[in-house]
């Protein structure tokens, strides 16, 4: 198993939250959600994180929870305090703690990494082929996506993984971007945990409510995905649905041209409060089920609690 995750000092925490701004610019934007369904995919593709979310999340009854406990994580990170900040992470940090398995490690910096990168990787890809470089602060397409890569490796910092452990700039981590991808192989435990959150009405008839939402979730995670990782999780593409897709995507796309950015996005400090309230409440909802559900005779209490929220 890996050693302890190197945590930053309280100084150092301040300063990798110094410098924020195209972080938050591009975070705040609606349409980079898009990707959220894109990364998560793409973070299961690996097969260790595959096993870790399968063996210690209650998946098949929450599907979605993992989703929103890494989007609410990134909300914090991106938007908060540093004193929100390091409260945030050292829970996450602790929950990390009881993920452990045959070849995996809540704790892990490679594994870290990877799931950071998806991240990133899935917001520049949003960027870059939906909102058509349109640039935040004066700065370019390139320099944007230069200077996001540099910000966004504080997410998987705060949790441990250090700088020298990531890709020193956005060449490195488009190189290992690509090595990644040549080299990951989705598994049945990954088709099955990937099953549970495109089809959740599968698992939780609660929310049959969300179809039409869900069957846009489900297209548009299809078509962002790299084809390689589509194809190995079997989703079905077809030309109707290539074109269906590509239609949302531009539709999208033009109302974001369009719209000014003060509607488009919502205030900064409602989305830290969210994030807070939504982390809070899973909090005791894992607290609740710690006292009343006792532990398996092999293993102490707590040790196979769901792993949400999951930052990186």
């Amino acid at each position: 198993m890996p050693a302890a995750p190197r945590l930053p000092s309280s100084e150092r925490l301040g300063d990798l939250l110094a410098e924020r701004d195209v972080l938050r610019a591009l975070a705040a934007e609606p349409l980079v959600g898009l990707g959220a369904g894109r990364a998560l995919l793409m973070q299961l593709a690996h097969p260790a994180v595959a096993r870790g979310v399968a063996e210690h999340s209650d998946f098949a009854d929450r599907p979605l929870a993992r989703l929103f406990g890494t989007l609410d994580f990134l909300l914090i990170v991106t938007f908060g305090t540093p004193e929100q900040v390091g409260r945030i992470a050292a829970k996450v940090r602790g929950i990390h703690g009881t993920v452990r398995g045959d070849g995996y490690s809540g704790n892990d910096p490679d594994l870290q990494l990877w799931v950071n990168a998806t991240l990133i990787d899935s917001a520049l890809h949003i960027h870059e082929h939906v909102m058509r470089r349109s640039g935040h602060g004066g700065r370019d397409g390139g320099e944007l996506a230069e200077e996001y890569y540099r910000q966004a490796r504080a997410v998987a910092e705060v949790l441990g993984c250090p700088p020298e452990s990531q890709p020193a700039d956005l060449a490195a981590f488009r190189a290992y971007m690509a090595d990644m991808l040549a080299t990951l192989e989705v598994t049945d435990t990954a088709r099955e945990v990937a099953a549970a959150v495109l089809w959740p009405e599968r698992k939780a008839g609660r929310l049959r409510v969300l179809f039409p939402a869900l069957a846009v979730f489900r297209l548009l995670t299809a078509a962002l995905l790299p084809d390689t990782l589509r194809d190995q999780y079997g989703l079905p593409w077809t030309g109707g649905r290539r074109r269906t897709a590509t239609l949302l995507l531009r539709t999208a796309g033009g109302v974001h041209r369009v719209t000014p950015r003060f509607l488009r996005c919502p205030p900064q400090a409602f989305l830290v409060r969210l994030a807070a309230y939504r982390v809070d409440r899973t909090l005791s909802a894992r607290r609740a089920r710690r006292r009343t559900e006792p532990a398996g005779p092999a293993e102490p209490a707590g040790s196979t609690e769901p792993a949400e929220p999951v930052g990186s």
